[in-house]
């Protein structure tokens, strides 16, 4: 458990977001990622001289690319990196950087003596100027290459902006040095100024998840790694059986009691290109299973970026040997299993015993 964690200040970034609203220019209105008139004095200074004390490369206004980005987008824009690991902010669909500083995540029998650190949250990226650094156990991403040194917003995202789902890379050469092979995902996002994620009220992701997810962790594609003995499909087709489970699937205690207009769950979503932000019913011959089914893009409080705890047994058990924060479950019945079960009638148990890196 690790409560409220003090962000270093940013002087020169917060000048020039300030700048833009006195000038009476929104940032959501500036063209900021899209070469509006003045977008650059955002992210970048003018001269050498007027750099942070540690600024980046790029005559950036903060430590790293990554701070830039979080002077806008970790409390507002997104908030993507709250203040307080317990009490992270609203949930829009990628999860939360806050995360990585928790000091335990682990929620299997073994939490009180074998603690997963925060790192164990998700990807770990660089921002310094806001008590971030890269991944402490792999040296590249797990199954593929990319250097875990050099992890961070803009990794994935393109800060000058692209026609792409949230500015997301497609094909072709991506920092610092990299090559994508797959486009981005297609998708439709929530507002970041709008209600939080609900199972009537979440991002569409309509094709290309797995695959974009695939540039760097290839060696996931199609069959997930062996860890102690488990294996799973990311990137196919739902069968017959598995639509028919999911649309009956309401919970531990009604197993068979859900509708396919209904059947829809945030937690456990399915890409399709029929699919809509508002859309309630469950999935059909179209749809897939895809990387984000299970994990979340960013970072959760559940080891691998769980959209649950895979440690534990039942979902009230999330957070009581960590003293983390408890993921939210939409049954509301503290022995609910994992949600594999929305997929699956049969699977392993949890109590995983530290499965988190």
């Amino acid at each position: 458990m690790r409560g409220f964690v003090p962000k270093k200040l940013m002087i020169l970034g917060a000048a020039s977001w300030c700048l833009g609203l006195v000038l009476g220019v929104p940032l959501t209105e500036a063209g900021v990622h899209e070469g509006g008139v003045g977008a650059c004095s955002y992210c970048h200074v003018m001269h050498g001289r007027d750099l942070p004390t540690q600024g980046g490369g790029g005559l950036l206004v903060a430590d790293s690319a990554s701070d830039v980005c979080l002077l806008c987008h970790a409390d507002t824009y997104g908030a993507v990196l709250g203040i307080d690991p317990l009490a992270p902010p609203p949930e829009r669909g990628p999860g939360n950087f806050v995360f990585l500083l928790e000091d335990n995540l682990n929620d299997g029998p073994d939490g009180g003596t074998n603690p997963l650190g925060g790192d164990a949250a998700g990807h770990n990226i660089d921002a310094p100027g806001h008590g971030l650094s890269s991944d402490g156990t792999y040296l590249n991403s797990p199954g593929g290459s990319y250097p875990s040194s050099s992890l961070g917003c803009t990794s994935c995202h393109d800060p000058h902006g692209n026609g792409n789902y949230r500015f997301l890379y497609g094909a072709g050469p991506v920092p610092p040095g990299e090559t994508f092979q797959n486009p981005a995902p297609t998708a439709v996002g929530l507002p970041f100024d709008g209600p939080s994620e609900s199972s009537s009220h979440h991002v569409a992701y309509l094709g290309g998840v797995s695959r974009w997810c695939g540039n760097c962790h290839s060696a996931y594609l199609n069959r997930h790694n062996r860890w102690m003995g488990f294996k799973h499909l990311t990137d196919g087709s739902l069968s017959s059986k598995v639509i028919q489970r999911y649309d009956s699937y309401n919970g531990t205690a009604d197993p068979a009691g859900g509708s396919t207009a209904t059947a829809y769950l945030a937690e456990v979503p399915f890409q399709d290109l029929g699919e809509a932000v508002s859309a309630t019913w469950g999935p059909g011959a179209g749809s897939r299973i895809m990387c984000l089914t299970c994990h979340r893009a960013h970072a959760t409080s559940g080891p691998r970026s769980g959209r649950w705890d895979f440690n534990v047994d039942v979902l009230g058990q999330d957070g009581v040997m960590s003293g983390s924060y408890p993921l939210p479950n939409p049954y509301a019945d503290p022995g609910q299993e994992p949600l594999c079960r929305k997929c699956h009638s049969s699977m392993m148990g949890g109590g995983g015993g530290g499965m988190g890196r």
